[in-house]
């Protein structure tokens, strides 16, 4: 019954709230005001037109306490007013305002990892315009947002004023930065076919090691995500898993907020491989058995969408030899779920007539516009052709003149007629490099480069570098027009000019050469460069060690004879000419885990002192297994060098395996003098080298970035024209090392440990159990 009569109670005291809110609005709206004249007080700025505009308010009009309520809201709204008042006083309506304050100016304090400069180039506030405090809390998100680009995630700022005389404010924005929210652990769920190790490799973010201070990809950006998905999708489908998805990214703090787990959830599908391909023509007068031979991949190869691609574009370029236009290649794939095979169809339809007819180029400030057109293999008038457009957008992002380069078509003046828009973003492309390097064989060296990509923005290379090691010295430049008259033909200009004292040599040389070059494709993955090159080379003799007589290449007295025979013969001027044919498929070819590099060049050296052809050849073989994880390695080399006429081969022009061959120090293997206290290394007119090496994961955390590899190196120089009569030994006799490495990439660049055991040798060949160098690929 207590309870009964509370709730009674509860519902008298409602019903009398009730009734007189309601009597209060009939007051409110029962109650009305005209005004024959407004005031307005406290603008400065703002007119009272303007004013009375957002009121809204005319004179001699009958308004209701709510319409002046709505009056007040509106004026506030407008962002103009601090404070807002309007007061009736008979027949007059008094609006009394506050403007906001003009910013005097703004500082940003408490920032360190980024400077003033971007920080208040995003912001929407400005010196000598109105404050708003909305706008200034939108500016404060803005710089915690750039913060969190930057895995700032815990960064806040806080937006002030400070007053100043006249209705002016300093806006004042306060940082607080934190620490670095970085990537903990980075994992996978759902991947059968790769290790998490191998997938890491593939993404942007990477995870915190030790080098976290230094390094910026183990640091969590939201946005990087997006990307690393479409990497990730792109790696499996690129490898056959044409069903492959990432179902979703996880991200979760840990406990002490400063990191992220990331874990990617994938869904891997079966490996799909090639079927049957077949070229159908739905042309009456085109012919498809005149297409089959374009094609190029192989049945039971992995499938991959880089092929389709491909064959697409030799399917294109074989219509226009045939003098066919508006030719429109569709692959159609067949799916076989049983034996797990894609069968590709290509069939060729006749397109719609469709032309450029001009393309427009927007945001290169500095880049002519000759330099990003002639990315375009299509110019205007020519049938329009939407693969080669996605194909020129990306040419054009591989310059890396570019932040951001968007390509699009859209309908021109008629609807045959297309106009392509490209528009770009600028960034640096030049670079001022100082450097220092440390290597077993070299000692401690200096670097100074400085190198521009876009040369004047005509798209020119141009470099100018200086360096020195162990007492040695060198200049050079280079400068290079990879169009000349907008054609796919490279213009090179090259020069050197070099000192050398090495402890692993009797002699210092001196050397200077320019070599004007041209390179153009001759096939799909082959490149011919023609060159000729001037140049001279000297050896002089050092009296004590110390002490230098002249410049060039310097022969102790107790050298050998064959040295100081050279070195008779002074300064030798020379002019020569050759070519080098590469082939290069490691990023084209049909199978992404392998690629072959293959070089062979001759240099025919006819006028001056110097005559003879020398003739180099290079094999490089590379290919990942066990799902990726180890590379396997093998590299040929060979070299011979003919003298021609009377003349004699220099220890200049022969051949050594310095740095190459493991086991064994530079000028550490070949011909020797054993005759001269010194015993002279004379280096030799034929050299072979085979290295086969494998790397592998050491099963180390990968953010240590360690990894391990073995290597079997064998080879030799051998050969002289001059061997004294037979006191210098220069037959054939091979040599070779075994020996496992350490590779560690570290924020100074990828270092390689070598620890080498020579197997066979002779008892005056230079051995070496240890030697550091940067870790590159062939």
């Amino acid at each position: 019954m207590g309870v009964f009569t509370n709730k009674l109670g509860t519902l008298r005291q409602a019903c009398l709230g009730l009734g007189l809110a309601l009597a209060f609005t009939g007051m409110a709206a029962a109650q009305a005001f005209q005004f024959s004249t407004v005031e307005i007080e406290g603008n400065r700025r703002v007119e009272a037109g303007t004013i009375l505009t957002f009121a809204g308010i005319s004179r001699g009009e009958t308004v209701s306490a709510g319409r002046l309520n709505a009056a007040t809201q509106s004026l506030l709204e407008s962002g103009l007013f601090e404070s807002v008042e309007l007061e009736p006083r008979g027949s007059t309506l008094v609006i009394k305002v506050q403007e906001f304050p003009t910013i005097n100016r703004i500082n940003i304090e408490g920032n360190r990892r980024i400077d003033d400069e971007p920080l208040i180039g995003i912001l929407s506030s400005q010196p000598r315009r109105v404050y708003s405090p909305t706008i200034a809390e939108q500016d404060a998100q803005l710089i915690t947002e750039a913060y969190a680009q930057q895995g700032r995630l815990a960064a806040t700022v806080k937006p002030s004023i400070i007053r100043r005389s006249e209705n002016r404010v300093d806006l004042v924005f306060e940082v607080t930065e934190g620490r670095v929210v970085e990537v903990e652990r980075l994992s996978f769920a759902g991947n059968r076919a790769y290790s998490d190790r191998r997938l890491r490799r593939v993404l942007q973010t990477k995870q915190a090691g030790v080098f976290r201070q230094v390094i910026s990809n183990d640091t969590f950006i939201e946005d990087r995500i997006e990307f690393d998905k479409q990497v990730l999708t792109d790696f499996y489908r690129s490898r056959g898993f044409v069903d492959f998805e990432v179902q979703n990214v996880t991200s979760e703090l840990t406990r002490n907020r400063d990191g992220f787990l990331l874990t990617f959830s994938v869904r891997e599908g079966q490996q799909f491989t090639f079927g049957e391909t077949t070229v159908v023509s739905l042309i009456d007068d085109v012919d498809e058995f005149d297409f089959q031979d374009a094609l190029k991949h192989r049945v039971g190869s992995v499938y991959a969408p880089s092929v389709i691609e491909n064959n697409i574009a030799r399917l294109e370029r074989r219509a226009l030899q045939l003098g066919l236009n508006f030719i429109r290649v569709e692959p159609r794939v067949t799916r076989n779920d049983r034996d797990l095979t894609l069968d590709i169809t290509y069939e060729l339809s006749r397109g719609p007539r469709v032309f450029v007819e001009r393309i427009d180029i927007e945001g290169n400030n500095t880049t002519l516009d000759r330099v990003i057109r002639r990315q375009f293999k299509i110019v205007e008038g020519d049938p329009f052709n939407p693969r080669e457009i996605r194909q020129s957008a990306e040419r054009i992002r591989a310059l890396g003149f570019f932040s951001n380069a968007d390509v699009s078509a859209r309908e021109g003046s008629s609807p045959e007629q297309v106009i392509v828009d490209v528009d770009v973003e600028e960034q640096p492309t030049g670079s001022l490099t100082f450097g220092a390097s440390y290597g077993t064989n070299d000692g401690f060296g200096v670097a100074i480069q400085f190198q521009e990509r876009n040369f004047l923005g005509r798209g020119q290379l141009f470099s100018f570098g200086f360096n020195t090691a162990d007492g040695s010295e060198s200049v050079d430049f280079n400068f290079v027009e990879p169009a000349v008259l907008d054609r796919d033909l490279s213009f090179g200009l090259r020069g050197f000019y070099g000192t050398t004292d090495s402890e692993f040599a009797a002699y210092n040389t001196e050397r200077a050469s320019l070599s004007p070059s041209l390179t153009f494709p001759v096939s799909e993955n082959g490149r011919l460069s023609v060159r000729t090159t001037l140049g001279f080379d000297e050896v002089l003799e050092v009296q004590d060690g110390s002490n230098f007589e002249n410049d060039g290449i310097t022969v102790i007295p107790a050298s050998s004879d064959l040295l100081v025979a050279e070195q008779d013969l002074g300064r030798r001027d020379y002019l020569s000419v050759g070519y080098t044919y590469s082939f290069d498929n490691r990023t084209s070819g049909l199978n992404p885990n392998a690629g072959v590099l293959f070089r062979f060049g001759q240099d025919f050296a006819l006028a001056g002192d110097k005559e003879y052809i020398k003739t180099s050849l290079f094999l490089g073989a590379e290919t990942q297994v066990l799902n990726e994880e180890v590379t396997l390695r093998a590299i040929f080399e060979g070299g011979v060098l003919n003298s021609l006429g009377d003349t004699d081969s220099s220890i200049i022009d022969r051949f050594s395996v310095n740095g190459t061959m493991r086991g064994f120090e530079p000028n550490g293997i070949g011909p020797r003098d054993l005759n001269a206290p010194n015993e002279d290394a004379l280096r030799g007119n034929y050299f072979a080298l085979a290295r086969f090496e494998a790397d592998f994961p050491l099963g180390l955390p990968e953010e240590y970035g360690i990894n391990g590899g073995v290597y079997f190196d064998i080879g030799s120089v051998w050969g002289l024209d001059n061997d004294l009569n037979g006191a210098i030994d220069d037959s054939l006799i091979w040599r070779s090392s075994v020996g496992v490495s350490l590779f560690w990439d570290t924020a100074l660049g990828p270092l390689r440990f070598n620890f080498s055991k020579p197997l066979e040798f002779e008892d005056y060949d230079k051995t070496q159990t240890f030697d550091l160098t940067v870790s590159t690929s062939f």
